[in-house]
């Protein structure tokens, strides 16, 4: 992306007091994207039938630095421009060099969070935005906001580079408040929430060949107290990903082990993703199938829901052109029950 402005300072005071005078860049990136949808669902609902157009301004505030002993500071925050403004990311990385990284993940941004859901795609995930299905990209979602998380440096051994990371949320599935204001009672004010901690860890190995195999596995621990609940919630994944060429493909593989009431079971869950794209110049055209599949509990019946999305995109300097058709099979676990939904869109990058 181009840059739409940049400030150098000489001197941060404040947030990142920390830094040095070594000069801290400001940067300011985003993208507009404009779609034309269409939706037909199983019922007459407005709610899954109709058409119309949509636009969305997405902007990337970053600044970095570096400290004396050549350590850096890395912030990002993401702004959503849809509707009222909101901050939908927002992270700060201290990079340590050989030794790492230890980033706080304010809203999103964990390393198991980015591996929900990996396989090769034109325009969007199956289910981003493009379904009217459960989303079965629930790895990485319980610790994403308000945790810690040590990021190892990438080390190479026999042709194979390898990464991965382990992270801690004092409150799981809760963001933390923002930091007090300098001088105030408090220098962070702590949530409600769940008051259940939860970890989180990943690795990812690479080859030349063009392979990645990669995996993660995070919890929720117990209730601490909560009548009638027991038992971690787990969730793990595992992935491999293979590009030969202009040819990408891949699969993937979700379980999430709910945490139960006494004398019940918890619905688990069971998700799968596969992938192919395939690039020629500017153009790349994608193929990608997933499988949201829940356990029976109680009186509940065990559903399973397929979405599919056929994609292609293509690139022209910083606008991109975007088509794709989708369809869910069986929404909420209802049988005969579909969802199709065919966009066009149109992204520039600045």
């Amino acid at each position: 992306m181009n840059n739409l402005k940049k400030i150098g300072l000489s001197a941060l005071a404040g947030s990142l007091a920390m830094v040095s005078a070594n000069a801290v860049e400001y940067t300011m990136s985003g993208e507009i994207a404009s779609s034309f949808q269409t939706g037909k669902g199983a019922t007459t609902s407005d709610a899954t039938n109709g058409k119309g157009f949509g636009t969305e301004t997405d902007l990337t505030f970053t600044a970095n630095g570096e400290l004396d002993n050549g350590f850096t500071v890395d912030m990002l925050m993401g702004v959503n421009t849809a509707a009222a403004l909101s901050n939908s990311s927002s992270q700060v990385t201290l990079g340590m060099g050989s030794l790492g990284a230890i980033r706080l993940n304010h809203i999103g941004g964990s390393s198991a969070n980015a591996i929900d859901d990996v396989m090769p795609n034109a325009y969007q995930e199956t289910w981003d935005g493009l379904s009217d299905g459960s989303n079965p990209s629930f790895f990485g979602d319980m610790n994403s906001s308000g945790s810690i998380e040590y990021r190892t440096p990438a080390v190479e051994y026999s042709g194979v580079t390898i990464s991965g990371s382990l992270l801690y949320d004092p409150n799981s599935g809760s963001q933390s408040t923002a930091a007090a204001p300098q001088g105030g009672a408090n220098t962070v004010r702590a949530t409600g929430g769940t008051n259940v901690s939860g970890q989180s860890a990943t690795i990812k190995l690479t080859h030349a060949s063009g392979l990645e195999i990669g995996g993660g596995i995070e919890t929720a621990d117990d209730d601490q107290g909560l009548a009638g609940v027991m038992g971690n919630t787990t969730q793990n994944t595992g992935y491999v990903k293979y590009t030969m060429g202009p040819l990408s493909v891949g699969y993937q593989e979700a379980y999430n082990n709910n945490r139960h009431s006494t004398g019940n079971v918890g619905r688990d869950e069971q998700a799968t993703f596969t992938g192919i794209a395939y690039t020629a110049g500017d153009l790349t055209v994608s193929y990608g199938e997933s499988t949201l599949e829940q356990v029976a509990i109680s009186a509940t019946a065990a559903t399973e829901e397929e979405l599919e999305s056929f994609q292609a995109a293509y690139t022209m300097g910083a606008m991109t052109l975007s088509a794709a058709i989708s369809e869910t099979d069986t929404v909420g676990g209802v049988a005969g029950a579909t969802y199709e939904t065919n966009t066009l869109a149109v992204s520039f990058a600045f």
